[in-house]
């Protein structure tokens, strides 16, 4: 069953360009793993001038979705970075949740 990685995150004004760099480097690794099937990125401004940005990877099944994860991890690990501090420094905001198609 195919599955449905979401992720909404919340940028501030001052922390765009850098965070919209980092997500072009996380989907183009993405589209290079197995299982892949296609993604998606949505965005939106609020009065207050944030960036509501909404991500969308969908995957083969729960297997592939699985080894794309530690894929993710292994390239985070090679290049240093560290996603959890680069919100924190950024003051990102991000929900994050796996979903199902619903079948007619």
């Amino acid at each position: 069953m195919k599955q449905i990685f979401i992720d909404q995150f919340i940028v501030p004004a001052t922390a765009q360009h850098e965070f919209k760099e980092r997500m072009k480097v996380n989907r183009d690794f993405i589209k290079k793993l197995e299982g892949f099937i296609e993604d998606r990125a949505f965005e939106r401004y609020d009065e207050q001038g944030n960036l509501i940005c909404i991500t969308t990877a969908i995957w083969q099944n729960e297997h592939v979705l699985q080894k794309a994860k530690e894929a993710v991890r292994q390239l985070y690990q090679q290049q240093g970075f560290d996603m959890k501090a680069m919100l924190q420094r950024l003051k990102v905001s991000m929900e994050r949740n796996t979903y199902r198609e619903i079948a007619d």
